[in-house]
């Protein structure tokens, strides 16, 4: 096991010195990021939306549950903007991403492996690294953040909705709470989270996508092994991140 995380950490590492050798040459292949951009942001935005909207009203609805026995409900919009904007949003957000995108990722890099067309690109000179993984990590970079801050939205609007229909609380006190409570730092910390998380889900992904050695089999392996790395990479760094923004902020 000890092995095996080193193997990943040391991989994970040397990719990571590549895309940075290999995103500063020329052509930029603006076409296959645009591609990918399609592909992780616009198609993955009702997940997200549907994630968001269900999230905010489920920790509405506990909390307001909870803290009307106490006459708490007042608090409610408070406590669930700050989670949702802090650590709700980002990190569900990215863990619907690294299941949805990064299974996707590293089964059709795999299958490339499997089938020689990595192997062929090498052979015709071509870098699978520019031409491959660069797309999907910058896509990843630009997409994750957005979808980060609709989440945001969204599940405040799906708090917004269960805390006047069912904690009978007025509109304009929800609002006025909110507003009051969140500052820019908020949003800040949420969106940062999300930059990184996305470096962590992209490069996993890609990272066991290319290292698929023999068999079919082996894609599906990469694919599981690709989703369970990178939910732990979004789970454990958040910890740190949290306390890394909490210092900054």
């Amino acid at each position: 096991m000890t092995e095996e995380i080193l193997i990943f950490l040391g991989g994970f590492g040397f990719l990571l010195r590549q895309l940075y050798s290999e995103i500063w040459k020329r052509p930029f292949e603006g076409h296959l990021l645009m591609e990918q951009i399609y592909q992780i942001g616009s198609r993955s935005l009702p997940l997200i939306m549907i994630t968001a909207l269900s999230t905010g009203m489920v920790m509405t609805l506990q909390f307001g549950i909870g803290l009307a026995k106490f006459g708490g409900a007042p608090y409610v919009p408070k406590i669930v903007a700050l989670s949702i904007l802090r650590e709700m949003g980002p990190v569900f957000t990215s863990l619907m991403i690294a299941a949805r995108v990064g299974a996707g990722m590293a089964s059709e890099i795999g299958s490339m492996v499997v089938t020689q067309q990595i192997d062929a690109m090498r052979a015709l000179g071509t870098s699978p690294i520019r031409k491959i993984v660069i797309p999907r990590v910058l896509a990843c970079l630009i997409c994750l953040p957005l979808l980060g801050a609709v989440a945001n939205l969204i599940g405040v609007m799906g708090s917004a909705i269960v805390g006047v229909t069912e904690l009978q609380l007025d509109p304009q006190f929800f609002l006025l709470k909110v507003t009051h409570t969140l500052v820019v730092d908020d949003w800040a910390s949420g969106i940062g989270k999300c930059v990184f998380f996305a470096l962590f889900i992209s490069v996993t992904a890609c990272y066991f996508g290319l290292n698929v050695k023999q068999g079919t089999k082996e894609v599906g392996l990469a694919t599981t092994r690709a989703v369970v790395v990178s939910s732990i990479l979004v789970l454990v760094g958040d910890f740190f991140l949290t306390k890394l923004f909490f210092i900054l902020f």
